[in-house]
């Protein structure tokens, strides 16, 4: 069987466009293009791991930069051993990436602590603007979907008999929206 060269995109939500990748896997002539939409902190995403599945010794993964493949540098070295051990090559189109040559593992092992630098920085800006949103009386999260006289009185009508299937439907909540009320005394 002829080696082929495997596709694999990754965007973090469903409201971004996956396209620019889908079209530089394309051009980079890829015999298969798989496409996630699922945030790369996620060790197990479903979509890499049917990419797992379908790489054979002497295929090509090939992506268009190391943050689609994984994003901590601990993840990306992983799925490193893990392409050499299978006999698979790793060419990402935006990055000069070949991982069958100790030069190009070097710059993968590289790129990929950038990669992790990246996304902890992401999160350091991101907890720092949700402290400065707080200090400003300004808290994030969904509104409760009860009141708190609300969660009393479900409280009450539990513990004189109610059920939580009931209570939800007079409440239009759901029922864990009820338990989290009774856990709330």
């Amino acid at each position: 069987m002829a080696s082929q060269r495997i596709g694999y995109s990754r965007v973090s939500t469903t409201d971004q466009n996956p396209d620019s990748q889908r079209d530089a896997l394309a051009k980079a002539g890829c015999d298969q293009v798989h496409v996630e939409q699922y945030t790369g902190t996620k060790a197990s995403r479903p979509v890499w791991d049917q990419v797992k599945t379908i790489l054979r010794k002497g295929d090509t993964l090939v992506c268009t930069r190391l943050d689609r493949l994984g994003r901590s540098s601990r993840d990306l070295i992983e799925i490193a051993a893990w392409l050499e051990e299978n006999g698979i090559a790793l060419q990402a189109t935006e990055q000069p990436i070949d991982t069958t040559t100790p030069e190009g593992r070097m710059f993968y092992t590289i790129l990929s602590a950038f990669a992790q630098f990246e996304r902890e920085m992401i999160v350091a800006r991101t907890r720092d603007g949700l402290a400065a949103a707080r200090a400003r009386g300004r808290n994030g999260g969904r509104r409760s979907a009860l009141t708190a006289k609300q969660a009393e009185r479900i409280r009450k009508l539990h513990a004189d008999g109610a059920t939580v299937t009931t209570l939800a439907e007079d409440f239009k909540v759901s029922r864990p929206t009820i338990y989290r009320a009774l856990e709330s005394a």
